[in-house]
């Protein structure tokens, strides 16, 4: 099977061509490292392509900007792809405000870039395309919690699992970037139900792992545990740092798109996370890296949290295991955390 992947040096792209080219498949990965241009030198991906391309024959790097229209036409038309993985994105809420053209462009212009050259191409191919819990905007923030020791909790029972897709997006603060991933989700959907492709749109919590270059701007877990290993200052943004998110492994996320490229499904949507099980707040991850690195966490805190930032939200997992019963998730937020702590200590040595 030839698989095209694109953002294939960032986190889930890098999984997703290390889970699908470990079993033989020809892989196609397409990134222009456009994370170094939106986070400097620490967003960086390079080391990621090259390791990519030294572990696998069969991959394949192409550099392209998924913006441009007539390029992703032309490789679409050329390569015909038996699946598409879209990871390409703009990640993060405040260089969406700052850049708000390329954030739409990337988001928005390039998923549209890319559905319609699968659909005059390779129409039969899965397009599995990561989306974001942040679709909902603010909205998860108008159910009630209550305030725990260490993190804030649904106080309404209907969540007692998190939040499930039927959620509204509407009618809520997205963000720029939050409303950009809006456009892609629903034109992917759309793709799905008007032309009958096979879709997915798969709203992700925090996805992590041990090759997620993590910024300040995007990536919580990878820059929280980084900070506290360079013993350099984190800066919680409001809600006394006792935000909830869910966490799920980018080796988890690869395996979902396995199951669903196996058995698609047309114009789907999926809220994939770590679940309430792997729900954890900022002070709970500061505590849980203290006991692992043997480092105290140097912090400072903000009462101004980020615009349309979540108060707490995990996925509700049913709808996945409905659909796919024999996809479990299989690594737990300690076993994440001792990754993301292992693979930055080879990152800092080298």
């Amino acid at each position: 099977m030839k698989i095209l992947v694109t953002g294939s040096s960032g986190l889930i792209g890098s999984e997703v061509v290390s889970f699908f080219a470990s079993q033989g498949h020809s892989i196609i990965g397409v990134d222009n490292n456009m994370r170094a241009d939106f986070f400097g030198a620490g967003g960086d991906t390079r080391w990621n392509q090259q390791r990519l391309t030294q572990s696998f024959s069969n991959f394949t790097h192409i550099e392209l900007d998924i913006r441009d229209r007539k390029a992703v036409l032309q490789l679409l038309e050329t390569h015909k792809p038996d699946a598409i993985v879209h990871t390409a994105a703009q990640p993060s809420h405040d260089l969406a405000a700052q850049r708000p053209f390329d954030d739409f462009d990337v988001n928005a212009v390039g998923t549209f870039n890319l559905l319609e050259a699968c659909r005059q191409f390779c129409a039969e191919s899965p397009f599995v395309h990561m989306s974001t819990n942040k679709v909902y905007g603010d909205a998860p923030n108008a159910i009630a919690v209550t305030e725990q020791e260490t993190r804030w909790e649904y106080a309404n029972s209907n969540y007692a699992n998190g939040i499930s897709e039927p959620f509204t997006i509407d009618q809520s603060k997205h963000s720029i970037f939050g409303a950009s991933k809006v456009a892609a989700d629903v034109m992917v959907q759309e793709y799905g139900r008007y032309f009958g492709m096979y879709t997915a749109c798969l709203r992700g919590g925090c996805l992590t792992g041990p090759n997620h270059s993590g910024v300040q701007l995007h990536g919580f877990l990878s820059y929280l545990i980084k900070t506290n290993l360079e013993q350099k200052q984190y800066t919680i943004f409001g809600y006394k740092g006792k935000q909830v998110r869910d966490n799920i492994h980018a080796y988890d996320v690869a395996t979902f798109i396995d199951a669903f490229i196996q058995n698609p499904r047309k114009g789907e949507v999926y809220n994939i996370g770590g679940g309430k099980n792997n729900s954890i707040s900022i002070l709970e991850a500061f505590a849980l890296v203290e006991s692992l690195s043997g480092k105290k966490m140097n912090y400072t805190y903000t009462e101004t949290n980020r615009e349309g930032d979540h108060i707490c939200y995990y996925s509700d997992l049913t709808k996945m295991y409905a659909h796919y019963p024999d996809w479990k998730l299989t690594k737990n937020i300690q076993v994440t955390f001792e990754e993301i702590i292992e693979n930055w200590h080879k990152r800092l040595k080298s």
